[in-house]
C-alpha cells in the first residue's frame, strides 16, 4: 500500500511539473542571469543571495503565468486534443489544481519580492513597479485584458522576458537603472519571441478556429515563416557586430548557429510539432553563451558600458 501511495505521489508530482512548462524556463532564467551580470560588470556589485532570489522570483511568475495560460485556453474552449498543451484537455490535473498551483506561484514570487526589498539596495517603490508591472503582465496575457488572443501577445512576451526582466535583476543588485541594459535584453527578447511566434505559427489553424487572433494569423503562414527567421537571426547579426567592433568573446553564441539554420528548415518545411521546445533548447545555449561573452569580456569593451 506504501509503494502504491509513494507511486501515485511521484505520478501527481510529475504531473504538475509537466504543467509548468519547465522547457520554456530558460526564457526567464537567462534575462535573470545578464541582468546580475551586467550589474557586476558595471559596477562590481554582486550579492549571490539577491541573484538566487531573483531567479526564484522570476521562474516562480513566469510558471504561475503558464498555468493561467493552460486555464484560459481550455476555458475558452482554444486547447483541444491537438494541441501540445494536453494538462486540462487530458484530465491530467483538474482545473482547481491550476488555479491552486499558479495561486501558490504568485506567492511565491510575491516572498521573493519582499526578501529582495530586504536584502536590496534598490527602493521598494523601484522594485515593486518593475515586479509587479512583470507580474500583472504575466497574467494579463491570456487573463482579464487577454492580450495574447488580440494580438498583442508577442509585444507583452518580448517586453518582459526582455528589458523588464534584466532591469528587475539588475537593478535588485544595484539599486539603480541602466539604459545599457535595455540595449543588451534585445538578444534575449528576440530569442524568447522567436520561441513563442514558432508556437502560435504551429497553432495558427487551431487559434483561427477558435476565434483569436495572433501575429502569425495575421501575417499567414509564408509572412510567419519569414519572421521566424529575422527574430532566430537577428540577435546572431547583433554578436556578431559586437565580436567584431568590441570584443571577439561577443563570438561565444555564434557556436549555436548550426541548431539555428537547423530550426529555421525545419519550420520552413512545416515540421512545427517540437519547434517551441526546439526553439526554447536553442534560446537556453544561446543566451548562456551571451552571458558567458559579456562575463568575460573586459569592461572597457562593453557597449555602453566601457569608457
Amino acid at each position: 500500500m506504501a509503494a502504491s501511495d509513494n507511486r501515485s505521489y511521484y505520478m501527481k508530482l510529475s504531473s504538475y511539473v509537466v504543467a509548468l512548462r519547465p522547457w520554456s524556463f530558460s526564457c526567464s532564467l537567462a534575462p535573470v542571469l545578464l541582468g546580475c551580470v551586467l550589474a557586476f560588470k558595471s559596477t562590481g556589485m554582486f550579492n549571490l543571495a539577491i541573484l538566487l532570489i531573483s531567479c526564484v522570483t522570476a521562474l516562480s511568475v513566469h510558471a504561475a503565468g503558464n498555468l493561467v495560460n493552460t486555464y484560459f485556453d481550455y476555458v475558452k474552449g482554444i486547447d483541444s486534443k491537438k494541441s501540445d498543451d494536453r494538462t486540462l484537455v487530458d484530465s491530467i490535473i483538474t482545473k482547481d489544481e491550476v488555479v491552486g498551483l499558479a495561486s501558490i506561484l504568485y506567492c511565491v514570487g510575491c516572498a521573493g519580492f519582499v526578501a529582495l526589498v530586504i536584502l536590496s539596495p534598490a527602493k521598494m517603490e523601484h522594485l515593486a513597479l518593475v515586479y509587479f508591472g512583470g507580474l500583472s503582465s504575466s497574467f494579463l496575457y491570456t487573463g482579464g485584458a487577454a492580450l495574447k488572443y488580440i494580438a498583442l501577445g508577442d509585444l507583452i512576451i518580448m517586453t518582459i522576458f526582455g528589458p523588464v526582466t534584466v532591469i528587475f535583476a539588475y537593478m535588485a543588485q544595484t539599486g539603480t537603472v541602466s539604459t545599457a541594459a535595455a540595449f543588451y535584453a534585445l538578444p534575449a527578447a528576440l530569442s524568447v519571441e522567436a520561441v513563442l511566434h514558432s508556437n502560435n505559427t504551429r497553432d495558427m489553424e487551431a487559434d483561427r478556429v477558435a476565434g483569436i487572433v495572433t501575429l502569425a494569423i495575421i501575417l499567414g503562414p509564408a509572412l510567419s515563416k519569414l519572421l521566424y527567421g529575422v527574430l532566430l537571426f537577428t540577435p546572431y547579426v547583433m554578436v556578431a557586430v559586437c565580436a567584431i567592433k568590441h570584443s571577439v568573446w561577443f563570438a561565444l553564441p555564434l557556436f549555436t548557429m548550426p541548431a539555428a539554420f537547423r530550426n529555421e528548415r525545419e519550420l520552413r518545411a512545416g515540421m512545427y510539432a517540437s519547434m517551441p521546445r526546439k526553439t526554447a533548447k536553442l534560446n537556453l545555449f544561446f543566451n548562456l553563451l551571451f552571458v558567458a561573452s559579456v562575463l568575460c569580456c573586459s569592461v572597457e569593451k562593453l557597449p555602453f558600458i566601457g569608457s
